[in-house]
């Protein structure tokens, strides 16, 4: 998969077309942040295990006509799901013509998705809807439990970008965070630039709601 062909705003988009309730997590969530790590080819999901949501899940994968990622098979292999599949794997590496997505149902050092959402940020999407984002703390620590030598070799980075965080206000955080959203999304036009705004707003609320008072903030847990 070139990196032309990943399209992570359209991979989304299904996902919120179907009121799917996830957490972004991992390297896509690292460069939202502004982390100094290697582009992603990929964007992973941690989603709601209700079968009501996973059913959800099912709906929007079949939107995008998604398939399980092989390293024999450049296509994908078909594969029917529904809630009940959906839920008997911890892990599916998916494909699908906006390019790989990985859900990932309890990422590692984490409790999944009840957990990750406690601290995540929802960001507005140029084009409409929200996307739950894990803080730079819940990514830091699922990496180090995960104890891949990739990831072993990205948590310096991690780390002083989590302590350059905690330097920022409340406002400055969520602002940045929605321009990054806004520009790896592809959204660049003024209805991207009010979504940000509007993002703000509700985001820097909802941060002083949560972590006042403090000198922690940015850091979650």
């Amino acid at each position: 998969m070139s990196a032309d062909s990943f399209d992570p705003a359209a991979i989304v988009a299904a996902f919120n077309r179907h009121s799917v309730d996830y957490v972004v997590i991992g390297g896509f969530a690292a460069e939202l942040h502004a982390a100094p790590v290697e582009p992603t080819r990929d964007i992973d999901f941690t989603p709601a295990t209700t079968m009501a949501n996973l059913a959800r899940v099912s709906a929007a994968l079949d939107e995008l006509g998604a398939r399980i990622r092989t390293a024999t098979e450049s296509a994908g292999l078909a594969f029917s799901h529904d809630s009940a599949s959906l839920g008997r794997a911890r892990v599916w590496n998916l494909t699908c013509a906006h390019g790989e997505f990985d859900l990932s149902f309890v990422p590692s050092g984490t409790e999944g998705y009840d957990d990750l959402v406690l601290q995540a940020l929802r960001v507005a999407l140029p084009g409409g809807g929200e996307m739950a984002v894990a803080s730079l703390a819940d990514v830091i620590r699922s990496k180090r439990a995960a104890g891949r030598q990739k990831d072993l070799r990205a948590l310096p980075a991690l780390q002083r970008r989590l302590i350059a965080q905690g330097h920022q206000s409340p406002a400055r955080q969520v602002s940045e965070l929605a321009r990054r959203a806004a520009e790896r999304l592809g959204g660049h036009g003024p209805t991207a630039h009010s979504s940000n705004m509007e993002a703000t707003r509700r985001l820097t609320t909802e941060v002083a709601r949560r972590f006042q008072p403090g000198p922690e903030v940015g850091y979650g847990r």
